[in-house]
Parts: C-alpha cells; structure tokens; sequence
C-alpha cells in the first residue's frame, strides 16, 4: 500500500469530506480509517477518499447510504436541541446507517440508548429541516 499524502490542515478542510476518512469503513470494517489520496472521488462538491478501490465503487455505486445520517451533525447534541457538527472520528452504525458524534462522553451516551436518542435527533432535525 503507498503512504498517504497528506495535505495540509486548511486544504483538507476546503474539500476533503469526513476529514479523509472512508465513509464505506465505517460499516464494512467497524472503523473509522484514514483513506488514501490516491483513491477518491468527488460527491456533493467534497472530495471522498477510500481505503481501497472497491470501497470507492461501492461508494460511487449508492454514496447516499455512506454519507453520515442527519447530515454528519451529532446526535446527542441534536437529540438536546443543539446543531453541533460530528466527529467523524466517533461513530455510531445504527441499522445501516452511519451517525457522527462530537466525543467518546457523547458515543458512549448513544450507545447506552440509541433509540431514544435517535428519535429526539430526528425529531430536531425534522424541524430544523422541514
């Protein structure tokens, strides 16, 4: 496998989406792995980046069931009435879709009632949303 490229902090912000993580691992692999440079693809004007080729055809096959539900924001936070971004960094799957959070404090709270939690977030939304 080749080393990564790294760009630099300010560019990876500009377009890199999920801060360069592969939005298939999340699922596939229960990780949040750094994807390559070299493997990527552009969706909704960010650039996705991939661990390997097959997770970037699957991506590019269905890229809605690999982006982050409600947006990619945190849903403790939104599940209280906060719109705080996610961290792509602590993840929850539920069902077949990945949920973002802003720490391990918040992860470990979502797990302990996803359901709960889940349906106040998408409640919020809904109305943040409509």
């Amino acid at each position: 496998m080749a080393p990564l490229a790294i760009l630099p902090l300010a560019a990876a912000a500009q377009d890199w989406a999920l801060q360069g993580i592969d939005p298939v691992g999340y699922a596939a692999d229960g990780a949040a792995l750094p994807g390559r440079s070299d493997i990527a693809t552009t969706w909704r004007g960010k650039s996705w980046h991939f661990v390997t080729e097959e997770n970037r055809d699957t991506f590019e096959s269905n890229p809605r069931a690999y982006a982050p539900g409600l947006d990619g924001l945190c849903v403790v936070a939104l599940s209280e009435g906060r719109s705080e971004p996610g961290n792509p960094r602590y993840f929850v799957v539920i069902g077949q879709r990945t949920y973002f959070v802003r720490s391990q404090r918040a992860r470990d709270m979502l797990i302990r009632d996803p359901q709960r939690i889940l349906m106040e977030a998408k409640a919020r939304w809904a109305q943040m949303n409509p």
